[in-house]
This record gives structure tokens, C-alpha cells and sequence, in this order.
């Protein structure tokens, strides 16, 4: 199916020429590969003083009646929704949280719906984006131009009392049950250290402790200092990668009770949560960052605010209300509706 464009301004000087030597509109169209119809409709709307056609009169009407439509309304809507959405996107949202999160609050009134999409299309205007001070800045990749993601490869390892994700009960693999996580080290500048991250399957809630060196030891560590902070209800298992910090995995079963699984080499996609956590944090560290130059509570505190954005995938809750709500659950406390 043939989409429609507009005539340009080679083809307008081309008509008024025609045009000028008597040409008939449907010779017109014909040659300019267009229909009677659009020729008829561009002849009727952009004579100049209702008699002549004239091409540089006809361009400037044009950009006119374009420059008033793109002007004739507020940029996102209305000025509350425009607060609402800048100011989120200062704390980090996504323009899709942002959307979803007013339909959450106001699920009846529609002068506060607005679409993901549209919110993209306006950050990546071009007057937007080759502003002084561009929104796309805002947004988690900080790219001029929306480009796909492709996720990061893993090493295989020879890792003791290996188990593989293949044997994972499917309680787990469907998330039908809270407790579970899944585990990997951010390694940061020269690969001398960074920060091991946990990210529970079903909340999607982001937990991390720095690691002063990417070695099994550092990384046992920083496991049990993030798991001893949560009733054994919210500590099940974790799923981990095949890098050489989670050889001492086995010592999670031994010592806390945690059953521990591993992706297979070369198989991000097996740990997608703990990746998309990672990812998340990646916009606040970047490659290359020097962890030690990164304090534990700036960490901590990029962590809470990651788990207080609205989530899609969990209806525009946040990962941290989920959490409680499901480790409400788990421990038999009811709920208040």
C-alpha cells in the first residue's frame, strides 16, 4: 500500500510552470505520478488571490498552515500533564511509567491520559533535540536517536557443584512464587571492582553492595550481606551467571538455606531480570566507572530510586510496593484493600 506525501517544492514549481503554459490538471497529475485529487485540492487551497498559482506563494502558505498545527496545541497535551511528565522524567522515568503511571491515578479521567509514545515523539522532535538543554538527556541511554537494545555476553567458567538452570523447579521459571533471584557482578573500571546486584523475579526489586575486587570471595560477601537483610520467606534461590565470582556459590546452600542455579554460558537472556536491573543501574554508572570513587550509600541511594519508579510489568506498581505486598503475603500478614 502506497503511503501519502505531500507535494514538495520541486513539484509546486514544476505545476505553477505547467500550469502558466495552459497545461490541464489531469496532464498535471499525470506527470507528477499524482492523482486529479490532490492536484485539484492543492490548486484550490494555495491560489494566489484566487486566480493564479503561484509556487513560492503556495510553499509559504503551506509551511504556515504547518507551523500553526504544530503550535496550535500544548506540547504534550495540557500544562498539567506537561508538569507532571518534566518532572518525572528530572526523577528518571520513563516516558512509558510516566504513562502508565497517570492512567493508574486516574483511571476514569482521560485529561490525564497520555500514551508513551507520544511523550518519545515529543523528546525527539528535532527543535527538542537540538535544543540547549535536549529532554532526551533525561532518559536512560541518552541517545539523539532511539535505538534498540542488545544485551551483554557472558564467560563460561568451571564452577563447582554446578547446577543448571535446566533443573530449576517451574514454580520458579513461571514466577508463580516469591523468594527467587537472580545475580551478577557490574565490574567497573579495568575490571578491579564494582558492585554484585541481586533482583528478586517476580517484584523486580533491584538490591546491590559494592565489591572491592571481582573474586568469589568479595562477591560471597556482598550475597549474604544482601540476603541477611530479608526474612528467609523473601530468600529461596538465585540464578547466576558462569563468571569466576560464583565458585563459592555452594556455600549460599550450606550456610543460609539458598538453593543456587546457573545460566548457561553465553546466555544472558536465561537471567533477562537481574540484566534488566543491571541495566537500569548502567544509567547511573556506566562502563568504566571507578566504584571507588563511588560511595555504598550514593549507591544505596540510586537503588531506592530505581525501586520507586512504576513499573509496567507489574501494572505501574513499584518494584518496592510489589515486594512488600508479595512478602506481606508470604509471611500470612492480610493485606488492607
Amino acid at each position: 500500500m502506497k503511503t501519502y506525501t505531500r507535494l514538495s517544492a520541486y513539484e509546486r514549481d514544476q505545476l505553477a510552470l505547467w500550469k502558466a503554459q495552459g497545461i490541464s490538471s489531469n496532464e498535471c497529475a499525470r506527470w507528477l505520478g499524482r492523482s486529479s485529487s490532490t492536484i485539484g485540492r492543492e490548486l484550490r487551497r494555495n491560489r494566489w488571490k484566487g486566480e493564479w498559482y503561484v509556487a513560492i506563494h503556495a510553499q509559504g502558505k503551506t509551511d504556515a498552515r504547518r507551523q500553526y498545527v504544530a503550535h496550535s496545541k500544548h506540547p504534550l497535551k495540557n500544562p498539567e500533564v506537561y508538569a507532571y511528565v518534566t518532572k518525572r522524567l528530572h526523577y528518571g522515568w520513563s516516558p512509558d511509567q510516566i504513562a502508565g503511571r497517570l492512567a493508574r491515578l486516574h483511571p476514569d479521567d482521560r485529561h490525564w491520559h497520555i500514551c508513551g509514545e507520544t511523550i518519545y515523539r515529543w523528546i525527539y522532535q528535532p527543535q527538542q533535540v537540538y535544543c540547549d538543554k535536549p529532554w532526551y538527556e533525561y532518559l536512560r541511554r541518552k541517545q539523539k536517536k532511539r535505538k534498540k537494545y542488545k544485551g551483554r555476553k557472558v564467560q563460561r567458567e568451571c564452577i563447582p557443584d554446578r547446577v543448571s538452570i535446566h533443573l530449576r523447579p517451574d514454580e520458579i521459571n513461571t514466577r508463580k512464587q516469591f523468594g527467587h533471584w537472580e545475580g551478577d557482578t557490574i565490574e567497573g573500571r579495568g575490571h578491579r571492582n564494582g558492585v554484585h546486584t541481586e533482583v528478586e523475579r517476580r517484584s523486580r526489586l533491584i538490591t546491590g553492595r559494592k565489591v572491592s575486587a571481582i573474586t568469589s570471595e568479595t562477591a560471597l560477601k556482598a550475597q549474604k550481606q544482601i540476603f541477611t537483610g530479608f526474612p528467609s520467606q523473601a530468600c529461596k534461590s538465585t540464578t547466576l551467571d558462569n563468571g569466576r565470582e560464583t565458585h563459592l556459590h555452594y556455600q549460599l546452600r550450606t550456610q543460609m538455606g539458598m538453593m543456587t542455579y546457573h545460566a548457561d554460558p553465553y546466555s544472558s537472556w536465561q537471567r533477562g531480570t537481574n540484566e534488566n536491573g543491571n541495566w537500569h543501574l548502567r544509567y547511573y554508572f556506566p562502563k568504566g566507572t571507578d566504584f571507588t570513587t563511588v560511595s555504598e550509600e550514593e549507591l544505596q541511594d540510586v537503588i531506592d530510586e530505581i525501586n520507586a519508579r512504576p513499573r509496567k510489568i507489574l501494572g505501574y506498581l513499584t518494584a518496592q510496593e510489589m515486594f512488600d505486598k508479595l512478602l506481606l503475603k508470604e509471611m500470612g500478614v492480610a493485606l488492607e484493600c
